[in-house]
């Protein structure tokens, strides 16, 4: 006869292993809102639920595991996930539809009395989502081992992302009715960012401004009243010494410090009581978090997206900067690794060096020392605004290093290039300042910076460019000759139309291309480029949050574009391969074959509005 009390013996024995970071109870909890929670969470309709087993997390309030056993095996599941008092799957979902109101769950559900024969299911809950998600395995883990996989599971980020969303709007707000100019805010909050990596700042800067009780009135109010003044002037001199400290010197540190500077003097955060702390203790507590949490992910980036989309002024501001999706798929398409040396002309924020780096150390596989030495060596980065650079190197320092390898000047200067060359760089990523409609003649073409990135690059590196899609379409003028000169140095191995609102989140309409080149390999005559109709990357618009992949349709999506572009498949309606010249339009549209048999009304209905959109901002 089957005895559910042995497979609780074995849940309970593999647990108590980790009492030192997890506390275990059984059927009934002494936290009250789990109490409360279950308290009409009855498998059978009635009364409350009583889980197998709680197991919290000392260090993780949020987080919360329950666990439903039952003895025999065929009572895992069943195919309505509906027999709650029956299977264990069914029951811990069940459980965990109650407890998500309040909790992240992980559920999960146990059947078999021996541990070789053990089967086990996981499922992830987070709070406020209406449906649970498969993770993990089929293996009981260690409970460090459930903490990470839920920190670092792209559900868990899904929601702090929506939830950094959400507080950078609300800090836009916040600095916005201080009076921080929009240029500045994004530097305010790297600023506060490096200086929390100094324990003794952060140790400190929650007592500014605190008072003794012996203190007279007159000492209490002086406190007071210079406390602001004393933590601007803290918060900038920390940063220095930071940056000072990581081997920032001369031009790059005075810079900085220059950028830096307007923290001491701007009203609002050196004279009004408590301002400047708050916002510290915000950004800690929201920012700092994500980022320890999340990490190589470019959130200076995003917020400071955030922020132009709610400024006035937000094009005149300075650059449109690459979604975090895209810029990881630059990194897969140019199949970086360990050895490779990563260069960005046109550096921004340090997106596309994040990015790389990412793929980089994940290709260390926890060798240190070659990690150290990706950080130093295999980043490399120009950026001509000084305010952009400022938070190029904060963002690098923030993620460990690779700050010392960011030049403040233009990409097109022969020292810079003289500079960059050196180091050999193998692959190179950009994403230019677009000229738009308002250019002059004697603006630089976005192609003119494609150039300068390939002659940097190393004999067969791989650029990969995002570009406005005029560029590819030129049939005629200095666009014309631009290309010419690109298929007479390198190789155009492949163009991929990309969606029309890649960059509504920077507020930009523009409709952009990515180009893939090898450099310095003379395009050879009849080769066949790569052309994909890469329209759809699942991202979706929504209210107060720009674009974001609402139902997690990216992963499969860049599977497919990856591999159709390596293996050069073609789909009619979304890939083709083409020879073509300087004088031909680079683009997937001109060259498809069309599938008429999948055509809907929506998808006629969607072309027109692609086009008119195109119209407007091209043909007019």
């Amino acid at each position: 006869m089957a005895n559910e009390r042995k497979t609780e013996s074995i849940v309970r024995t593999h647990f108590e292993q980790f009492s030192n970071i997890i506390q275990i109870e059984e059927q009934i909890s002494d936290n009250p809102k789990i109490d409360k929670l279950l308290k009409f969470a009855s498998k059978k309709g009635e009364g409350k639920g009583k889980p197998e087993f709680f197991i919290t997390f000392s260090g993780n309030s949020d987080l919360l595991i329950v666990i439903e056993c039952k003895a025999d095996i065929t009572k895992h599941q069943s195919t309505t996930k509906d027999k709650y008092s029956e299977y264990a799957v069914d029951g811990v979902l069940l459980y965990a539809s109650y407890l998500s109101k309040d909790f992240d769950v992980i559920a999960i559900a146990v059947s078999g009395e021996t541990k070789p024969r053990l089967n086990i299911s996981h499922f992830l809950h987070l709070k406020g989502d209406k449906k649970p998600s498969p993770i993990f395995g089929s293996k009981l883990l260690s409970a460090d081992d459930y903490l990470e996989g839920y920190l670092k599971s792209p559900e868990k980020f899904r929601q702090d992302y929506h939830a950094l969303l959400d507080f950078a709007k609300r800090l836009n707000e916040t600095l916005h009715s201080h009076k921080i100019l929009e240029s500045q805010r994004s530097l305010l909050i790297s600023c506060v960012l490096i200086a929390l990596e100094n324990k003794a700042f952060k140790t400190a800067y929650p007592f500014y401004g605190a008072t003794n009780p012996k203190d007279s009135v007159e000492e209490k109010e002086e406190k007071t009243d210079n406390a602001s003044k004393e933590l601007a002037n803290y918060l900038v001199d920390t940063v220095s010494n930071e940056l000072k400290n990581a081997n920032l010197k001369g031009d790059k540190l005075d810079n900085l410090n220059i950028q830096f500077g307007f923290i001491r003097t701007d009203t609002s955060l050196s004279s009004k009581k408590d301002v400047l702390k708050k916002l510290i203790c915000d950004i800690d507590e929201n920012i700092n978090s994500f980022i320890k949490t999340h990490e190589y992910f470019d959130v200076l980036g995003q917020l400071y997206i955030e922020f132009l989309r709610y400024a006035n002024s937000d094009k005149g501001l300075g650059i449109v900067l690459t979604p975090p999706h895209i810029t990881d798929f630059f990194a897969e398409i140019a199949q970086v690794n360990k050895n490779s040396i990563a260069f960005d002309n046109c550096t921004g924020t340090g997106g596309f060096l994040i990015s790389a780096m990412k793929k980089m150390i994940e290709s260390a596989k926890g060798d240190q020392e070659k990690i150290r030495e990706i950080k130093k060596n295999h980043l490399i980065g120009v950026e001509y605004q000084s305010h952009i650079f400022a938070l190029a190197v904060s963002n690098m320092y923030i993620h460990q290093d690779g700050k010392t390898n960011i030049i403040n000047g233009s990409c097109f200067d022969d020292e810079v290039m003289r500079e960059i060359k050196s180091r050999k760089p193998t692959a190179g990523f950009l994403n230019p300042p677009y000229k738009g409609k308002s250019a002059k003649k004697t603006d630089i073409e976005e192609l003119e910076f494609v150039l300068n990135n390939l002659e940097c690059l190393s004999d067969g590196g791989t650029c990969v460019a995002i570009v406005p899609m005029q560029s590819a379409l030129a049939q005629s003028g200095k666009i014309l000759q631009l290309k010419k000169k690109l298929l007479e140095l390198h190789t155009l191995e492949a163009v991929f139309s990309m969606p029309n609102e890649l960059f509504i989140n920077s507020d930009v309409g523009v409709v952009a291309c990515v180009m893939v080149f090898t450099a310095h390999k003379p395009h050879p005559e009849n080769k066949e480029t790569y052309f994909g109709y890469y329209k759809d990357d699942g991202f979706e618009k929504r209210k107060n949050k720009g674009r974001i992949d609402v139902y997690d349709k990216w992963g499969k999506i860049k599977d497919k574009w990856l591999s159709y572009y390596r293996n050069g498949k073609v789909e009619p309606g979304f890939s083709v391969k083409q020879v073509v010249t300087a004088n031909d339009e680079w683009c997937a549209e001109a060259y498809m074959v069309t599938d008429y048999s999948v055509l809907s009304t929506e998808d006629f209905e969607k072309t027109l509005k692609e086009y008119i959109l195109f119209n407007e901002l091209y043909l007019k």
